[in-house]
């Protein structure tokens, strides 16, 4: 008589090797995107990455905002001239939120599951969730800087391999700008974003992001395409990053003051005038 102790060791054997089968032939349909992915640069690009990389920063993107948000920019490009920050909140690290914070400041990482999409973002946010499990928006989303996003896998070309994940995310609060020109969205934070990630079909370690932005700071719905390179290092490294560590910036009421090596308050505007300091008794004179 077979020993029962060997019968289940077989059975586990045999369920295990089976789901290992299971799982190996789900993530066979999905696409390689394993690895450090880098924002693949732009020849002749200088400085802070705009929002279309292909584009110029500030006034040469192109945006096509309403008559009210393109006064908004130019007081914010204004502003930023005369030591201000404009419309970017990220100088205190509020999180960039979407669409900026695909620009790939730092590698991204993508971890992909039947159920979940992870964008591993090593900068502000740090992760994002793209649900593809099916499911329907729900009645009431908590708004967040990244939102709340639905992706469906793609089968273009019928061989039983994904080759695209189109996303939609809602759901989102602010402040958030395109990028450091200060390229405002909307105060309501009502955008949506529908986005088609997919690899370049003749070079696999190049993916493209193409976001379509609609938004009602928009004239129409606004459409750009990042990309990014993947590492080719075999082991990855991933290093630490905090943004609040050294930030130098500080934020009083509504005015930014910044930090000096001595520890003292310096404006950033001429003639910025010292915070209140109604609440502190005026130092005594030695």
């Amino acid at each position: 008589m077979p020993n029962r102790s060997m019968i289940g060791a077989v059975t586990a054997a045999a369920v295990m090797a089976a789901a290992t089968g299971a799982l190996a032939s789900d993530d066979a349909k999905y696409p390689d995107w394993k690895g450090i992915w880098t924002r693949a640069r732009v020849p002749g690009a200088v400085g802070q990455p705009p929002h279309d990389p292909s584009k110029p920063p500030g006034r040469g993107q192109g945006a096509p905002l309403t008559p009210e948000y393109q006064a908004k920019f130019e007081a914010n490009l204004a502003d930023q001239a005369n030591g201000g920050q404009g419309t970017s909140a990220t100088f205190t690290c509020l999180p960039n939120g979407m669409p900026r914070m695909m620009t790939a400041y730092e590698p991204l990482e993508f971890i992909i599951t039947p159920d979940i999409t992870y964008v591993l973002i090593d900068h502000i946010e740090h992760s994002r969730h793209i649900y593809t499990d099916g499911r329907d928006w729900p009645r009431a989303i908590e708004p967040s800087w990244v939102g709340y996003s639905i992706g469906k896998w793609i089968d273009e070309d019928g061989d039983g391999r994904y080759d695209a994940l189109e996303v939609e995310s809602r759901g989102f609060k602010g402040p958030r700008a395109y990028d450091a020109s200060g390229l405002p969205l909307h105060e309501d934070n009502e955008s949506i974003f529908k986005e088609r990630i997919w690899l370049d079909e003749a070079d696999r370690n190049l993916l493209h992001d193409e976001i379509t932005t609609i938004d009602h700071a928009l004239t129409r719905p606004w459409t750009v395409t990042k990309s990014y390179r993947r590492n080719s290092y075999p082991q990855a490294e991933w290093r630490e990053w905090i943004c609040g560590e050294n930030n130098p910036h500080v934020v009083i009421g509504k005015d930014n003051y910044f930090l000096s090596a001595d520890g003292l308050l310096m404006p950033t505007r001429k003639d910025q005038a010292p915070p209140d300091l109604r609440y502190f008794k005026p130092a005594r004179k030695p």
